[in-house]
């Protein structure tokens, strides 16, 4: 890998500093792009699973889930886009065991001995992840199609839709550097990167309509960050909504999304950050 040559500590100003940590940052993620094609079963389990899941639902659990709406929802158009959501939400675990390996081996101290801005590290590999995951949902996508989901609302809503999931990606990215770098092996990045995924995706409108939950429950998953970008996902596909709630987010899908985006950006990239700068004393 090349070495940036000037160190943020010695930018003259925010703007400089900004300037030189996506320069290096840039470098960092094009070091762990080339590391991809090396280990070509990381990307393939990465697909497996997703696959998995929408011949599952599809195939043998979907003729048993009703959602609201008649009798004549698509339940494969209803259920990829929370497919898609849940992929992109699951790449979380990739990032907190790929952080906790580097650290493992030693290369997150190389770099921290580096004239490098701090944060390139982190946005380097969230940059990189955000790559792969960009990948699986294409073919995710491709696999849709497949099992019979459809785009109703032109390439417009649906380019917007693509963007909004690749938001919410490097959004959890964050979340999944933060547990990197706060467990001591890559065995417990990857068990905290997932454990608490799995309620979160269940105790939304992924695979069946809140409208079944208990009503303290429906409120949690009213409100639950992957649930309004499911909808926005469904609304922005032109994909059966399963009749939302009442709830704010459920009726302000496409806005209630980026403003939870922008909270677990603001929030995860500026512990990850802090986590990483109190490593580095």
């Amino acid at each position: 890998m090349s070495t940036p040559t000037v160190a943020a500590d010695r930018a003259p100003g925010s703007t400089a500093r900004r300037a030189n940590a996506l320069r290096d940052g840039w470098v960092v993620t094009k070091n762990n792009l080339r590391k991809m094609p090396r280990i070509p079963e990381v990307t393939l389990f990465a697909l497996i699973q997703p696959v998995m899941f929408v011949l599952l639902f599809r195939y043998v659990f979907g003729g048993a889930i009703p959602v609201p709406g008649g009798e004549d929802v698509n339940y494969a158009e209803y259920l990829l886009p929370g497919i898609f959501v849940q992929t992109v939400a699951f790449a979380t675990a990739s990032a907190s065991s790929g952080i906790a390996t580097d650290m493992h081996k030693g290369i997150v101290d190389r770099f921290r001995s580096l004239p490098m801005a701090r944060s390139a590290v982190l946005l380097g590999r969230t940059a990189a992840d955000l790559v792969q995951t960009a990948f699986v949902t294409v073919v995710m996508m491709v696999c849709g199609l497949a099992v019979g989901w459809r785009i109703h609302e032109g390439v417009a809503r649906a380019v917007l839709g693509v963007v909004l999931l690749l938001l919410l990606a490097f959004a959890f990215t964050w979340i999944g550097a933060l547990i990197g770098l706060s467990v001591r092996t890559p065995e417990a990045a990857t068990s905290g990167g997932l454990i608490w995924l799995f309620p979160l995706t269940f105790v939304s409108n992924i695979f069946v309509a809140p409208v079944s939950m208990p009503d303290w429950l429906r409120v949690v998953a009213d409100w639950n960050p992957l649930s309004a970008v499911t909808l926005a996902l469904r609304e922005l596909f032109g994909n059966p909504t399963g009749l939302p709630s009442d709830a704010w987010p459920m009726q302000n899908p496409v806005l209630a999304s980026f403003l939870w985006i922008a909270v677990i950006l603001l929030a995860f990239v500026t512990l990850s950050v802090r986590k990483y700068q109190s490593m580095s004393r």
